[in-house]
């Protein structure tokens, strides 16, 4: 665990600013150098890892004295955190046609709870990026997950239209916002030399929720749909229990490298009880000025070049996911005739292509990344983190995402054309392994170069791209039905799949101009902030 002495000289302005937030940080946003580390920090806690990857012995602080034990409690937290947010949109879909009859609504207007649930899945992160950012993740996390479980509470008991949209509409507000934390917290432990292997744990809470579909058709086949509220609310309260309990702080402008000891709502609950018991000789971290989170810190982040490329491109595959994810059970029912039940279970060999791509996706950013380093001839600091100034993060990244998009487009337009065939189930089934291995696996790559552009407010830079993803996903969503009546499904999926081979460019101008867009962007906030 981190140290409780008290830094030495720490100067919490250049921590804290705000210019970071555009990826000004020539380093993986590393601790002041005027910090000392801390007494039995353990500061090369990743001695045993690849060797080709420790060539560089640096003076200074580590980038994090969190231990290799207390970095692996604090990913798995968060990975279960990063299931809550997907698993509530996923484990829904299979209740759409049950919960339409019961309420007495059509299709069209359950549909239209998805439209607004996308919508504040859009919203909300905007805020909790900047409260992360600003006040600290523990904080952040702790205000989403209640607001979740008061809605998952208001769900499991209503019974009409009406409440059922308002309250997905807070369900939403509460555990969306969350997810931006998760790849902050991320970014807050590891370099980016290794940022893949732990990115892809967290990928691999999230890509369960491909699975949730099957939880969700048993919940509604035997218990009702209720039960897949209730669901809800007693997975979110077993996880928040213990994060309140041991789960530290881990904001780099709140914490620093983690030697900073935590004040006030930052502290865990075990921590907080220890210092009544027995309070420190002395508190000398400075506390930080809190403000009402501002969400167009999330909004200026879209204006940048490299940025604005990168949030395009997610923002397709992500349609393309949501195209497939959100109409299975209705096309399913109509071409199969399936049950809940069943069409839970159709949601499974996604879910199994989602969890094998977190698997493999994760070791092959971190060995692209050793190779393209190998390349230009860059020495790996994995205990202070490499400057990436003169490093081309872009390519390191996205070469790895070119093979994934190939394969995921050309099963998109093949699983579109077996369902307007309407052959056996086992064709779509196979495509939809090899969509969620492929198109998840691009989206969750685009995902941690989202991190690597915006070492000092990553959680902002996250909510932003959820912004954009989730109004385009909340618009899809409300068409989409149409236009599987008028063009058909062959053409409608082949058509949202052709849209990534046309915007591919984008990807190849990102890797051409990415490092120069950075450099410019770096220089001119240096400029400004010197005025």
């Amino acid at each position: 665990m981190a140290s409780s002495e008290p830094l030495p000289s720490l100067n919490r302005d250049a921590i804290s600013s705000e210019k970071d937030v555009y990826g000004v940080a020539a380093l993986d946003s590393p601790p002041d150098d005027n910090a000392s580390n801390s007494p039995g920090a353990d500061v090369d806690a990743d001695a045993d890892a690849d060797p080709e990857s420790l060539n560089r012995v640096t003076s200074g602080p580590p980038y994090t004295v969190f231990s290799k034990a207390t970095r692996r409690w604090i990913v798995a937290m968060i990975a279960v955190a990063g299931l809550t947010s997907p698993m509530t949109a996923n484990i829904y879909f299979p209740a759409l046609n049950p919960i339409a009859k019961d309420l007495g609504v059509s299709i069209g207007l359950i549909n239209l709870t998805l439209t607004t649930y996308m919508i504040f899945q859009a919203i909300s992160p905007t805020m909790y990026g900047d409260l992360g950012d600003m006040a600290g993740r523990r904080p952040a996390f702790i205000i989403g997950f209640s607001i979740y479980m008061c809605a998952n509470l208001g769900l499991a008991l209503q019974n009409n239209y009406a409440t059922l949209l308002i309250l997905r509409m807070l369900q939403s507000a509460g555990g969306s916002g969350t997810l931006a934390l998760c790849f902050a917290v991320i970014a807050d432990v590891s370099v980016s030399s290794e940022r893949g292997k732990y990115m892809g744990i967290l990928s691999a809470g999230i890509n369960i929720s491909g699975t949730s579909p099957v939880l969700g058709g048993i919940l509604a086949q035997y218990l009702g749909w209720r039960a897949i509220f209730w669901f809800c609310l007693i997975f979110s309260g077993a996880w928040l229990i213990p994060f309140v309990l041991a789960v530290p702080e881990t904001s780099r402008k709140v914490v620093g490298n983690g030697s900073i000891p935590a004040q006030g709502w930052n502290m865990t609950l075990l921590v907080y009880i220890r210092s009544r018991r027995h309070p420190p000789v002395e508190q000398s971290a400075p506390k930080h000025k809190l403000r009402f989170p501002n969400p167009f810190n999330s909004l200026r982040v879209i204006l940048e070049k490299d940025m604005a490329l990168v949030f395009t491109y997610s923002t397709l595959i992500y349609v393309v996911f949501l195209v497939v994810t959100a109409t299975l059970s209705t096309e399913f029912a109509v071409i199969y005739r399936y049950n809940d039940l069943l069409i839970g279970l159709c949601y499974l060999p996604y879910g199994v292509g989602c969890c094998c791509a977190a698997i493999t996706q994760g070791y092959i950013m971190d060995w692209n990344y050793r190779r393209v380093a190998r390349s230009v001839g860059m020495v790996i600091d994995r205990r202070r983190g490499d400057d990436l100034s003169k490093f081309p993060i872009e390519k390191a990244r996205l070469q790895v995402a070119y093979p994934f998009l190939a394969a995921g487009i050309t099963s998109t337009i093949c699983y579109g054309w077996l369902l307007q065939a309407e052959t056996h189930i086992a064709g779509p089934l196979v495509m939809l392994f090899v969509i969620g291995l492929c198109i998840t696996g691009s989206f969750a790559i685009l995902n941690t170069l989202i991190v690597d552009l915006s070492p000092g407010a990553p959680a902002t830079a996250i909510a932003a791209n959820n912004f954009v993803r989730c109004l385009t996903g909340a618009g899809v969503t409300a068409v989409i039905e149409l236009m599987l009546k008028s063009l058909g499904r062959g053409w409608t999926y082949t058509f949202w799949a052709l849209t990534l081979v046309v915007f591919a460019p984008a990807l190849f101008f990102l890797t051409r101009f990415g490092p120069q867009w950075r450099e410019e962007r770096r220089i001119g906030l240096l400029s400004a902030a010197d005025k």
